[in-house]
């Protein structure tokens, strides 16, 4: 395990996960735990960083269940209906 690894993630300021333990949370079946994860990520990581854990077929597919707030619930809705108005992820 790098350093890297074992740091931990901007966006979890207040809890003592490392990025590392992201990762396993994103991979693992625990669905409470990843879409908390990728709630955390999407409310307090910056746009580039969102991508790096998240494929956008992942946020399509639970972004109906992630926890955010109402006005930023509104504009990812926005996002997703322009991409998908201009096919984004059907490649």
């Amino acid at each position: 395990m790098n350093s890297k690894d074992t740091k931990r993630p901007y966006f979890l300021w207040d809890y003592d996960l490392t990025e590392a333990d992201v990762r396993r949370i994103l991979a693992s079946d625990n669905e409470t735990e990843k879409i908390w994860m990728m709630s955390r990520i999407v409310e307090s990581a910056t746009y580039e960083d969102i991508w790096k854990y998240i494929s956008y077929k992942q946020f399509v597919q639970y972004f109906p269940q992630l926890r955010l707030k109402p006005q930023l619930r509104r504009v990812w809705e926005r996002a997703l209906s322009v991409w998908e108005g201009e096919g984004y992820g059907r490649q």
